[in-house]
């Protein structure tokens, strides 16, 4: 990651961490796509899918056949890829930026509050531009004769529901997302210092002379924990996302929301929580192994 003193804007910075953060989001969220479906289905239909990933997911195959396991494999790929380039181009951007509104001890005691900021902003305008396709890979899902693909998805939620129809989740996927990008953002930045400096001191190295295989294991590492971590906080609000594409929402997505927990309760929110946890964990450990791969090859 990058060190608090270097400050400066660069669009070719931007852009860099942009593009490792659309390849790292979209193959990611595209290898997973079969456990995303297995994930939905078990949030949606707790009663059918109650025995866990595989055997859902040997459900699904057995009923629908192996190609469900792939719906909504369009929506993820164009959605994921420009979430991710706002997400980590953004926040790399904003860090810097904020970071440089205050001296290098300043910066350094409240990076935490720093680190938050910029994920959340960052996170917020990549999930506007994730929203209607999200909206289309729920539907898709729950729905298997909803659409055949991602443009009849788009054009038939357009049709019926207007533009407000792409973004009837906009609430949840932010409730979602913020504090998913932030824990993963703020868990990674702070298991990286304490890994490398571990390293150094028990090596009696510099950060900068570790070797490759060292760094590597250092992304792996912290990006396990930071997958897992924001895959637990983000939970309820993943199902509430998965819910909210079925609720009525005529008093406002804030009463729908409502009514979902009402209904659900605390032990319902976690509904598929084992089979997130291996995704997300999976995604966000290959998503900072892309990320930090590429920002090291072009710096």
């Amino acid at each position: 990651m990058t060190s608090i003193n270097d400050s400066k804007f660069s669009l070719q910075n931007f852009l860099k961490c942009g593009m490792g953060g659309a390849l790292g989001c979209c193959f990611t969220h595209v290898v997973v796509v079969p456990m995303d479906v297995v994930k939905t289905r078990i949030q949606i239909d707790p009663i059918k899918y109650n025995q866990g990933m595989i055997k859902s997911m040997q459900s699904i195959v057995r009923q629908e056949g192996g190609g469900m396991l792939l719906q909504g494999l369009g929506a993820t790929t164009y959605g994921y890829a420009i979430q991710g380039f706002f997400k980590f181009g953004l926040y790399d951007v904003l860090k810097k930026k904020f970071s440089s509104q205050f001296s290098d001890e300043v910066a350094k005691t409240y990076r935490i509050p720093i680190w938050v900021t910029a994920s959340a902003i960052a996170e917020t305008i990549g999930d506007i531009a994730l929203c209607p396709f999200e909206a289309v890979r729920i539907r898709q899902v729950s729905n298997p004769t909803f659409a055949s693909g991602f443009f009849s998805g788009f054009n038939r939620i357009l049709k019926e529901e207007g533009f407000s129809g792409f973004y009837k989740g906009l609430t949840p996927i932010i409730l979602k997302q913020v504090p998913y990008t932030a824990s993963q953002f703020v868990t990674y930045e702070l298991a990286n210092d304490y890994l490398y400096k571990y390293l150094a001191s028990s090596r009696n190295i510099k950060r900068e002379d570790l070797s490759d295989k060292q760094r590597l294991g250092v992304i792996l590492t912290t990006g396990a924990i930071s997958g897992l971590v924001a895959s637990l906080v983000s939970h309820p609000a993943d199902t509430i996302l998965s819910k909210i594409n079925q609720e009525k929402t005529d008093g406002g997505a804030t009463k729908a929301i409502a009514n979902i927990i009402k209904r659900l309760g605390v032990r319902g929110l976690f509904l598929g929580v084992e089979a997130r946890c291996v995704m997300v964990t999976t995604l966000v450990t290959v998503q900072f192994l892309i990320y930090d791969g590429l920002k090291l090859l072009f710096k």
